[in-house]
């Protein structure tokens, strides 16, 4: 089975894009193209020994909480000024250095909440509204194509940075088991989607 190893296209990155803390487009061209690369070597090493590819394996809100991690961790790398919250759980997943305590806070307003979706334009649920930067990246895996060895990488389709209130976002009605979250509303994923930073 070949797998296929995705690459950033340079040339869809949005020049206009407004990019606070220091980061530049590149730094979102090498996370992207960190996780396209960690996802070749594992799924490689997978299908030498008949195993189906990870993002076969993962299910979806796994799948986007790996995604998430991987992207915080390899933004924090080649920043400038940004760092992992290292919190646990803590918010936003990156912060501004050397302003909290052991770059550590349960939730600050210094730096940018990192999420992924599958789903297209960036609407993505979080566990509450704030008033923050959010990073959404948007992603596709190919689930579908037949016969399995055949299907194409995951890639990441749309990249948006926004500066988003309290008063951008909807409160979900919760179900009996689950838990309250919120999504920004129409004028709030606008304002998201304004700001875009990466569209293929």
């Amino acid at each position: 089975m070949a797998i296929l190893r995705n690459t950033v296209d340079q040339t869809k990155f949005n020049k206009e894009a407004v990019l606070p803390y220091e980061l530049r487009l590149r730094d979102f061209e090498i996370a992207i193209q960190d996780v396209y690369d960690f996802f070749y070597d594992v799924n490689s090493s997978l299908a030498k020994k008949g195993l189906q590819r990870l993002d076969d394996m993962l299910r979806p809100a796994i799948m986007s909480g790996v995604l998430s991690d991987m992207l915080s961790a390899s933004l924090a790398k080649h920043s400038r000024v940004l760092t992992e919250n290292r919190y646990f759980n803590g918010h936003p997943d990156l912060i501004v250095q050397g302003i909290y305590p052991g770059n550590a806070v349960s939730a600050g307003e210094e730096g940018i909440e990192i999420k992924t979706t599958r789903k297209a334009g960036g609407a993505v649920d979080t566990h509450g509204a704030r008033n923050q930067w959010m990073c959404v990246f948007v992603y596709e895996v190919d689930t579908e194509s037949e016969p399995a060895r055949d299907r194409r990488p995951m890639i990441f389709t749309e990249v948006y940075l926004g500066q988003v209130a309290i008063e951008d976002f909807r409160r979900n009605p919760r179900g009996e088991l689950g838990t309250r979250t919120a999504t920004l509303h129409r004028e709030g994923i606008k304002k998201l989607r304004e700001n875009w930073i990466y569209r293929v």
